[in-house]
């Protein structure tokens, strides 16, 4: 069976020097180590941070920034109109369904009817549609 080395065993008498590894950024900071440099007179750096020690609020921004969510879009959306939140009712009272009958039949939640016939809810085509198609009404021709 041959052995794994194949060279010559020779041994190196060349001296090894094994060195402390520099201190880390962590321990730099550690309280004690500070305190022990202080005593020996090591150095330290202190570095202020900005607005350190200054109990003072950010300043507000310049342009105020409901000022400019206003201009660009309008402040409320369209709320469904009387005339289609009674037009919901009465044709539900007329097949004698409940909201959450209604609701269960467009695939809605029952809190999502009750919204559309108090007034509420902000119109979706989507929910008128299956609304019309369930109760046979016209709902999207009316004023919103």
């Amino acid at each position: 069976m041959p052995s794994r080395f194949q060279g010559a065993i020779k041994q190196e008498w060349e001296p090894v020097v094994l060195q402390k590894s520099r201190p880390k950024a962590e321990d730099l900071r550690d309280p004690k180590a500070v305190n022990q440099a202080l005593r020996t007179g090591g150095q330290v750096q202190t570095i202020k941070k900005a607005d350190a020690g200054a109990n003072k609020k950010a300043a507000p921004p310049a342009v105020n920034a409901r000022k400019l969510d206003e201009a660009e879009e309008p402040a409320a959306l369209g709320r469904v109109s009387t005339e289609v939140r009674q037009a919901i009712q009465k044709a539900r009272i007329e097949k004698k369904m409940s909201q959450a009958e209604l609701a269960k039949q467009i695939n809605e939640r029952p809190q999502v009817v009750q919204e559309y016939e108090n007034g509420k809810a902000v119109p979706n085509q989507a929910v008128l549609a299956k609304v019309e198609r369930v109760l046979g009404v016209k709902l999207r021709g009316l004023r919103k």
